[in-house]
């Protein structure tokens, strides 16, 4: 049992490849429009060369709102919003690492790494997902 409970919580086996990913000089309101659209609570920015720079998350587009509202400024680059330095995982991480990412923050979702590049994203409910399927 514990060999496959081993197995069954590797990153890559809970994680989505199905990626919304954003630019640093992208339009925050078309990144915003992206983020509803998908039903997703952030994303990850990258530069020209697929490096992760940056997340771009729902309560960063707070502030997109909050200036509208309050100063009646309009939009900006999703590079104004985001938060950089992305705290990423690896695809060979185990969950219970990525359980204690977060529970110890705020993110509701991680870009997943696998030799440096991009290769998917793990939420949160992906994470109770896995250890629900080991019981």
């Amino acid at each position: 049992m514990v060999n496959k409970m081993r197995h069954s919580l590797v990153v890559q086996d809970h994680m989505s490849a199905a990626l919304v990913t954003f630019t640093p000089d992208m339009d925050v309101t078309q990144a915003i429009h992206l983020l509803l659209e998908n039903h997703i609570s952030g994303g990850p920015v990258t530069d020209k060369l697929g490096n992760v720079v940056g997340f771009l998350s729902e309560r960063d587009c707070m502030e997109v709102a909050l200036r509208a509202a309050y100063h009646e400024e309009k939009g900006g680059r999703v590079e104004q919003y985001m938060t950089p330095n992305a705290v990423t995982v690896e695809a060979d991480q185990n969950v219970l690492e990525v359980a204690q990412i977060f529970r110890n923050t705020s993110f509701n979702a991680l870009p997943v790494l696998e030799d440096n590049r991009l290769v998917g994203s793990i939420r949160r409910a992906d994470v109770l997902k896995a250890f629900q399927s080991i019981r």
